[in-house]
Parts: C-alpha cells; sequence; structure tokens
C-alpha cells in the first residue's frame, strides 16, 4: 500500500537560498531510491514543501536511513527555525478517486 508524506522545512530568513539549493541537490538522489513514486518539492516564503509518496512502508523506512536524507539533514539542520514537519498521511476518499488521491 503507497505511503504519503508531507514534509515541511521552514529556512531562516537568511538561509533560504542554501537550504533549497541543499534541498535539489537531495531530488536526484532520492528518486533513484527504490519504492520511490513521487519526491516534490514546492517553496513559498522562505518555507520548503516535500509531498512524497513511496510504495510502501518498507520504502519510505529505507528512504529515512539513506545517505541523500542524512546530508540534506545534516546540511540544513541549523538553518532552519525549527525541525522539520514531517508527516505520514492516511487517505480520507472522497469525491473522484481520480482526483482525490495520488497515484503510483
Amino acid at each position: 500500500m503507497p505511503v504519503v508524506v508531507v514534509a515541511t522545512l521552514i529556512a531562516k530568513p537568511e538561509s533560504v537560498d542554501t537550504v533549497r539549493n541543499a534541498c535539489t541537490k537531495a531530488i536526484e538522489a532520492v528518486h533513484d531510491e527504490p519504492g520511490c513514486d513521487l519526491y516534490s518539492l514546492h517553496e513559498a516564503d522562505g518555507t520548503f514543501v516535500f509531498v512524497e509518496q513511496w510504495a510502501d512502508a518498507h520504502a519510505l523506512q529505507t528512504h529515512s536511513g539513506a545517505p541523500a536524507v542524512a546530508a540534506l539533514f545534516g546540511t540544513v539542520g541549523e538553518l532552519l527555525q525549527s525541525p522539520p514537519d514531517i508527516k505520514v498521511l492516511q487517505p480520507v476518499p472522497a469525491g473522484d478517486p481520480a482526483k482525490g488521491q495520488l497515484r503510483a
């Protein structure tokens, strides 16, 4: 069963460019990880939001210990206003399934 994650990182104002660069650098490596169905980055006013979909819980667990993740958080740790907010989400079926849920 696919697993959806939303991870939010809020950069300190003077660190926005550095955080953006670290996030974009991690993306290519994460896209090559087994079970990565979606790993997309979005930004608004120094807030970076990753929307992720993993093939299953095992793929997410493997990702959590992957070198790209360690490098990312090692780089941005002190550059964030607060710890990353990472949420593993459960789907709430509603409306048209083709438009109301992420798909693998």
